[in-house]
Order: structure tokens, then C-alpha cells, then sequence
């Protein structure tokens, strides 16, 4: 079975190789076709380390200050509470492998959940979804965590995730989206 995920905002692919329920939650790897001009701001996660490997094209990935542009056969780690993103600004699409350690259920089902919204027409243009709600829940499950002064966003994302849930739009968004 195909996993593949597309992202008409974003105009981005994510295919899963291998989720958590794949490798007993040891990891999940996915293959990203980021568009140029594609990618997502920096953050960082405290539960699981994220390994980038290239395969086809540039993809730049920024670890605490340093950016490092991986050509294929490159790859760059960033650990657990390392400040990192990635992007594409080569001029042309690119292909890259990200293999989180250990696997995140979260994340497999906010990619799905937050492309789904996406094909449904249910984000802005910065690929954010419109409803606040969602945006908090997503972040939350991804385990995502914003960086420095923006830090202080997070509780509020922290009671609009719990609102979402005493609401039950998480598990309306789980029945809807999440298919593997």
C-alpha cells in the first residue's frame, strides 16, 4: 500500500516508508518532495531526534545557527531540544529522507491531519490550519516546540490543543484524516 500525502498549499509530498506501528515505535521514516521555496520555521522537539538524509536536488537544514545545504548522500541530525528547520531554495525541487528517533505516532497523524485540511481548503496560505483549534492540536501531537522568545506562545497552544480535545475536534480530525 502507497502512503502517500500530498500538500496543495505547500505543493509538498510526504510518503511513509515506515511508521511507528511499522517498526514497533523504534522509528518513522519518511521521503519529503519539497517544492522550491517549501519548508518549515524553526523549532525544535524534546521527545525525538530528526536525522535529514538528500536524495535528489538541495535541501538547506539550519541546526541551532549553523545552515548546512545537503546535497544527495549528505545527511545532518538534528537531536532532541536542538533548534532546527528545513527548506528548499535551490530553484527547483528536492527530495529528502527524515528519519525520527523513536517514533512519533503524533506526527504521522499531524502530517495527515494538517494535509488533509489542506486538500479540504481548510488552511491559510502559509499552510496553517484556519481553525485555531486544530493549528494547537496539531502542534501539540507533532510535539513541536517553538524556539527562544516565541516560547511564550506555547501555553496558550497548550489550553487551545485542550479546548480542541474537550470539544472532540481531535478525534473528529483523527476519524477523518488519519488513514494509516
Amino acid at each position: 500500500m502507497v502512503r502517500k500525502i500530498y500538500n496543495p498549499v505547500q505543493k509538498d509530498y510526504v510518503t511513509f516508508l515506515k511508521t511507528s506501528t511499522d517498526t514497533n515505535g523504534e522509528y518513522t521514516l519518511v521521503e519529503v518532495e519539497l517544492a522550491d521555496g517549501g519548508g518549515v520555521g524553526l523549532h525544535f522537539h524534546k521527545t525525538y531526534s530528526e536525522r535529514f538524509e538528500c536524495t535528489d536536488g538541495e535541501v538547506q537544514v539550519q541546526l541551532n545557527k549553523e545552515i548546512k545545504t545537503l546535497k544527495p548522500g549528505q545527511s545532518a541530525l538534528a537531536e532532541k531540544n536542538i533548534n532546527h528547520l528545513f527548506r528548499n531554495r535551490s530553484g527547483k525541487p528536492c527530495r529528502f529522507i527524515v528519519e525520527l528517533r523513536p517514533a512519533s505516532r503524533g506526527f504521522e497523524q499531524s502530517l495527515q491531519v494538517g494535509y488533509g485540511l489542506a486538500n479540504d481548503g481548510l488552511c491559510r496560505k502559509n499552510g496553517f490550519p484556519q481553525d485555531p483549534l486544530a493549528l494547537a492540536w496539531l502542534f501539540e501531537i507533532s510535539e513541536s516546540n517553538l524556539p527562544g522568545w516565541r516560547s511564550a506562545f506555547e501555553f496558550i497552544l497548550h489550553r487551545q490543543a485542550k479546548k480542541a480535545r474537550k470539544k472532540g475536534i481531535d478525534q473528529q480530525l483523527l476519524d477523518k484524516y488519519v488513514r494509516f
